[in-house]
């Protein structure tokens, strides 16, 4: 049997997780030289791509000095705690990779503890040490402490650091003494990381991830505890609630590479792809067919958000999509209930309403873009926090929010998140920024990245994740400008809309159609009003006394899939096809919507 290193690499988003795992798979002789497109291999969904974020956890295995290491790459962002939570269950062993500069970010702290709580043994690499203001021994402090922080065990604490920079290639034991390749890292992996326990007996495995294939439907993933399984074996699946299921291997798969290679029969310790096996979910357990002991369920951190999906009904329903109907969105849900762990979904009994739940606006939005992309069609509502009752207490979830920034824009930060109920915890200075902390209800993080990056003009990095729940902390103020309204649909002129500016600012270009109902602007007053943008210039024969006034437009403003989502009122949706995003009114028409008022 070959020696098998099974490690998690955990790492704050944009601290060059992805790229490290990319240079081992070149090390690992995966790829020639002239196959190095400079594309991240991993990062192979589109969304991940443009985005520069880790989303799915992928899982790739190298061959090194005869040992096989198997690498599972996990998401840096919290929303993403699902993905996070299951893959762990599948490691020995994690790197632990911090920018050499910003030091250890709230999102590794949330994965990193995850990890400790499991009983992986961490190495640490301080990455990006050629950045000309790092700090790398600042930074070695800063995790031991954060270790110790987080209850690491005396094991725990002995680490080995390992210096580097992973876009140019190279790894040391000491960061002032730079090499020409990434091999002191493997050779650590192979000597810090234990081995994997090979328990004797019947098989155990826990499926902690899942594949589809068009051709052979779906597949599970998991690492082998005990036991080995075989191809054509029969076996047990034990769900969450303890019933079991007879059912039978057809093929088995381990990791080679980026790819998958078939296996006669896989060892404890290995991770594998099992194909044949029908209605299993992640957290389901396969052991012995006569003999079946589960191992226990992974748990999963509850979700704190939730908004409504529903059906498209707006005027130029179904001109974009080819996925319209209420059908398609209940079917294209359930989908993903399978393999996201973290999403909670219910239907509104006798309507074509959901309530979907998630881990914080980015889970949901991630949801809700790939859905588009797909072809789907869907209207969604404000985004609202899961509040819970506690010993007869209303509590809501508290977030802890960290802002890197220059010092000069703090007192209007702080200014900015104690409006939202924001508590400072602490500051502290780096260089020439401030690092501060707070705690705030994830309310108040809606709509708070675009104000932040305002107010600094674009300096701030800002990251959250989420702590506890506390007890309801009040009213928060949120968006307090009205809409601009459209009365009528047509099309909407620059005649029109020049004549409205000091009204507020506009969210659409001349020439764009527009229905009665939609929002095409923020009122610079907290009301709401309606405005015709449709109205043309009359053209008559009479001569005008003085030349016509050029139209000058200031630009519309033009909103993301999450800002728009953080924008929107109780009483609006967005309107998501797949080329356009529009706000609108839940109710489009005027009247009834004064009467609705009226009665509430």
């Amino acid at each position: 049997m070959q020696e098998i290193r099974n490690i998690a690499i955990i790492a704050h988003v944009d601290h060059g997780k992805t790229t490290l795992v990319d240079k081992m798979l070149l090390a690992g002789k995966l790829f020639r030289d002239n196959q190095q497109t400079g594309e991240l291999m991993l990062d192979n969904n589109d969304l991940e791509r443009e985005r520069g974020i880790t989303i799915l956890s992928k899982n790739v295995s190298i061959d090194y000095k005869g040992y096989k290491i198997n690498i599972i790459d996990t998401p840096g962002h919290s929303d993403f705690g699902g993905e996070v939570e299951r893959v762990l269950n599948m490691a020995d062993g994690c790197l632990l990779l911090v920018d050499a500069f910003e030091g250890p970010m709230p999102q590794t702290r949330f994965v990193l503890q995850k990890a400790l709580q499991l009983g992986l043994k961490p190495i640490v690499v301080i990455n990006k040490v050629d950045k000309p203001n790092c700090r790398p021994d600042e930074v070695q402090e800063a995790v031991f402490e954060l270790m110790c922080n987080l209850d690491a065990t005396e094991d725990q604490l002995d680490f080995y650091t390992v210096y580097g920079s992973a876009k140019e290639n190279w790894m040391s034991d000491d960061w002032r003494n730079k090499t020409d390749n990434i091999t002191p890292l493997l050779d650590a992996i192979i000597k810090y990381i234990p081995a994997p326990a090979i328990n004797e007996g019947t098989p155990q495995m826990l499926i902690t991830s899942l594949d589809y294939s068009s051709y052979v439907g779906r597949i599970a993933v998991g690492r082998i505890h005990r036991g080995e399984l075989q191809e054509n074996m029969d076996i047990a699946l034990v769900k969450r609630d303890g019933s079991v299921i007879k059912s039978k291997i057809k093929s088995l798969n381990t990791f080679t590479g980026l790819g998958r290679t078939p296996a006669k029969s896989v060892q404890c310790g290995d991770i594998c792809a099992i194909i044949g096996v029908d209605g299993f979910e992640i957290g389901d357990s396969i052991c012995d067919i006569n003999n079946p002991e589960p191992l226990p369920p992974i748990a999963i951190d509850e979700p704190t958000m939730s908004m409504t999906f529903t059906n498209n009904d707006s005027p130029f329903f179904g001109k974009d999509g080819k996925y319209v109907t209420s059908r398609h969105i209940h079917e294209r849900l359930m989908r993903e209930l399978d393999r996201n762990l973290a999403l909670r979904v219910s239907k509104e009994e006798n309507s074509d309403v959901w309530r979907v739940s998630g881990r914080g606006v980015l889970h949901l939005s991630i949801l809700i873009e790939t859905m588009r992309r797909e072809g789907y069609e869907l209207q969604v509502g404000q985004p609202q926090v899961i509040t819970k009752k506690v010993d007869d207490v209303l509590c809501e979830p508290i977030e802890q929010l960290t802002v890197n920034l220059p010092e000069e824009f703090s007192s209007k930060i702080i200014d900015i998140v104690t409006r939202r109920k924001g508590e400072l915890i602490s500051m502290e200075t780096q260089k020439d920024r401030l690092h501060l902390e707070f705690n705030i209800p994830s309310r108040g993080i809606i709509g708070l990245r675009n104000q932040i990056l305002t107010v600094s003009a674009g300096e701030a990095i800002m990251a959250h994740r989420f702590f506890e729940y506390q007890p309801w902390k009040g009213d928060i103020e949120r968006r307090t400008n009205g809409s601009l309204i459209a009365m009528e649909s047509g099309t909407a002129y620059a005649y029109a809309i020049d004549k409205l500016q000091d009204r507020g600012r506009f969210f659409i270009f001349p020439q764009e159609e527009v229905y009665a109902g939609q929002v095409v602007g923020e009122n610079a007053k907290d009301n709401d009003i309606v405005v015709n943008v449709t109205k043309s210039k009359k053209l008559t024969n009479m001569r005008a006394s003085g030349a016509d006034d050029k139209v000058r437009l200031i630009p519309p403003v033009v909103f993301s899939l999450e800002e728009t989502l953080e924008y929107i009122k109780e009483d609006e949706y967005v309107e998501i096809t797949p080329n356009h995003l529009r706000m609108r009114k839940i109710i489009l028409d005027e009247n009834e919507r004064k009467r609705a008022s009226k009665t509430n």
